[in-house]
């Protein structure tokens, strides 16, 4: 069958009618817009972005988005796997391309995203799988600042006093634990959980060097263990889970994925979250859960630590179309050139020793902050 661009949108779409209420919303300076058939879709998607810049006027958007609330859509299409990176498991995303465009299917949920220069629709279960609208909306938004020259890093991002703190870690290493941590501190601000974007300043009048970072309208998503740890987040679970982890052992509790939204304006403040500032360090969370040695924090060179970039780059993803609106191809070795360029006049740090998070967000403030 020869499926082109219209005959699967009108496959996604069918005939459903969209409702008036529109979630307009501008990241930095990105507009997105997003018309769905489902009110409560459009609702939630308000609350969730509450605490960015959700406006209301009806200036045109850069990018324009669909979102279909129906059943699983079951297209005549064979999909083949997009390759998971190191030390995931399991099936996730599905792809199939078309000329000019490109289909992602979920895996575990059957939601289907069609994706292509002017067309963006996702369709499917969107009420019940609302995090997955959410990701394809920041998939658009970071897709349009790498176009603008960003650089995609695996990092959290905090600021302080206008001063850009990134923290990578190796799996299960604790960058969104150790974030939340230094969140306690009312002075420092929230700018991204997982996905941190890096470019040249372009008001480096005098060529210092001076990078940029940028994060990315998405709140974090962390395990119990993450909440158990810092009291204020318990909120985030009933009275009876909350007594029942806090009695597991630490390893135990580690390891258990059920993830949390934590409601940053919620329980920091309104003004708690921002979304751009200079890069004034990168810290790598190269630490290990089973020693007893103190917290250090030693700075690096990156041209001699090769080995702590796999911490911090990224791959863009299935969703990523560049400037002239090709797809990334899967298996693509990541190149470590842009990344070493970059981040050659930013101070790098090493974190190792024992876990504990508290100590370590001391020791930062002391030598960063």
């Amino acid at each position: 069958m020869n499926h082109t661009i219209e005959s699967i949108s009108q496959e996604l779409i069918q005939e459903q009618a969209f409702v008036s209420e529109v979630l307009h919303l501008k990241i930095g300076d990105c507009r997105l817009d997003l018309r769905s058939n489902a009110k409560e879709l459009i609702d939630k998607l308000h609350h969730y972005f509450s605490g960015y810049n959700v406006i209301s006027d009806n200036n045109s958007a850069d990018i324009n988005l669909i979102a279909i609330e129906r059943n699983a859509p079951e297209l005549d299409i064979t999909f083949i796997d997009w390759q998971r990176e190191p030390g995931k498991t399991g099936r996730k995303d599905e792809i199939f391309d078309l000329q000019d465009a490109r289909l992602v299917r979920k895996a575990r949920t059957g939601m289907v995203f069609l994706q292509s220069k002017e067309t963006i629709i996702a369709a499917g279960p969107c009420i019940k799988n609302d995090n997955q609208v959410i990701n394809f909306i920041n998939s658009q938004y970071m897709a349009w600042l790498q176009r603008q020259g960003w650089i995609i890093c695996h990092a959290s991002g905090l600021v302080f006093e206008d001063k850009g703190i990134a923290i990578a870690a190796f799996s299960g290493g604790g960058k969104s634990t150790l974030m939340l941590e230094f969140m306690n501190d009312k002075s420092i601000s929230y700018m991204t959980n997982d996905r941190l974007f890096i470019r040249p300043s372009k008001n480096d009048a005098s060529n210092s060097g001076q990078i940029n970072m940028a994060g990315i309208p998405k709140l974090p998503r962390i395990n119990p263990g993450t909440i158990t740890a810092n009291p204020a987040l318990h909120s985030l679970l009933s009275k009876d889970k909350l007594t029942t982890y806090l009695a597991m052992e630490k390893e135990k509790l580690w390891d258990i994925e059920e993830k949390y939204d934590v409601p940053i304006k919620e329980i920091y403040g309104n003004q708690r979250i921002q979304h751009s500032s200079p890069l004034e360090a990168f810290i790598v969370l190269n630490w290990q859960r089973n020693s007893n040695a103190p917290v250090s924090l030693t700075e690096v060179n990156l041209e001699e630590r090769r080995d702590l970039l796999k911490a911090i780059m990224k791959s863009a993803g299935p969703f990523y179309q560049n400037k002239d609106w090709d797809f990334l191809k899967d298996k693509i070795k990541l190149d470590e050139t842009p990344y070493l360029s970059m981040l050659s006049g930013t101070k790098i740090y090493e974190a190792h020793g024992g876990i504990n998070f508290s100590e370590l967000a001391e020791l930062c403030k002391k030598t960063l902050m």
